[in-house]
């Protein structure tokens, strides 16, 4: 039995698997099974893996149902203790996977494992992440606090997480019916109830620079996940509400920007009313201006500037 389940949701990604595949064979941990859940592409994506000839490599196919179904189904397949998820479009360096077993052995209680990871902005440009001021740059262990940390870039990003099986074959799966951050819904859950640990090494690579991703495809398009279900933890939890309540910005402003207020309103209506500055100019800001600053952000996020609207 492998102890490592790499589950990797595939959809319409020919272009790019096999460069993601390779980055998994290529690592110094070999103690694994590789599951691609093929979600009905449409080009040569299923063709292509099907033809790698590795035989730690096993190819299911679905009918489209959503990254959220074919992860589940990796789950429920998956052999080994402990399941890692990567998305077909990402890589890993060769000791991605050494470094999150490492921790998942020196931190056995854990419910999420979490390598530091670069953001890709265009083919030539990528930067690191931080969790600063919540912890330093070199800590490596259990997170003080999951949603501290994430208030800036979200420790748990998909392609950079560990989960135990123990834990997902009981109540925590993906939404099927969310198809806007599913992951951050999930590992929310999880990391209410669960310690989360983290390394200090850089080890996986987010691309953000590819086109038709989920975060670049418009509101009004996506499912959004019910953020209600959160509301008696966050009464508990000041930087649970701090972080939920980034998320809720976000999607209000992007209502705002398509022009439905009525939407825009319903997710800033539950943001604590104690506003940073810069929070209170935007929501008095007519569209146009929004729109012109959502550029801004897109162009310094490719050159390696991030920041957030809400602190």
């Amino acid at each position: 039995m492998p102890l490592i389940s790499i589950v990797i949701p595939l959809y319409n990604k020919d272009f790019i698997i096999m460069a993601t595949l390779k980055s998994v064979i290529a690592q110094t941990f070999s103690d694994y099974e590789i599951l691609v859940i093929d979600d009905g592409s449409t080009d040569n994506s299923f063709k292509t893996v099907t033809e790698y000839i590795d035989e730690r490599i096993k190819v299911y196919r679905q009918e489209n149902k959503g990254s959220s179904s074919a992860r589940n189904l990796g789950i429920k397949i998956a052999k080994g203790e402990l399941i890692v998820f990567l998305d077909a479009d990402d890589y890993w360096y060769p000791n991605h996977l050494e470094e999150i077993f490492k921790l998942y052995k020196d931190f056995p209680n854990c419910g999420i494992y979490g390598s530091r990871y670069f953001i890709k902005t265009t083919k030539q440009k990528t930067f690191k992440t931080t969790y600063y001021p919540s912890v330093e740059n070199n800590f490596r262990g259990v997170l003080p606090d999951y949603f501290s940390a994430s208030k800036t870039y979200r420790v748990g990003l998909t392609s950079a997480i560990a989960i135990p099986k123990k834990i997902l074959n009981g109540k925590f799966l993906f939404n099927t019916e969310t198809t806007c951050v599913e992951d951050l819904e999930l590992f929310t859950k999880i990391a209410i109830e669960k310690p989360v640990a983290v390394t200090n090494v850089f080890s996986v690579e987010y691309n953000f620079s590819l086109d038709g991703q989920i975060s670049k495809i418009p509101v009004n398009q996506k499912q959004l996940m019910d953020f209600s279900q959160f509301s008696n933890d966050e009464k508990r939890n000041k930087n649970l509400k701090e972080f939920l309540d980034i998320y809720r910005m976000e999607f209000g402003l992007q209502y705002r920007i398509i022009g439905d207020i009525k939407k825009s309103n319903f997710y800033l209506q539950s943001i604590s009313s104690k506003k940073p500055i810069k929070t209170a100019i935007l929501l008095k800001s007519p569209v146009f201006v929004l729109k012109i600053l959502l550029k801004i952000k897109h162009l310094l996020k490719k050159l390696g500037i991030n920041f957030s609207i809400y602190h």
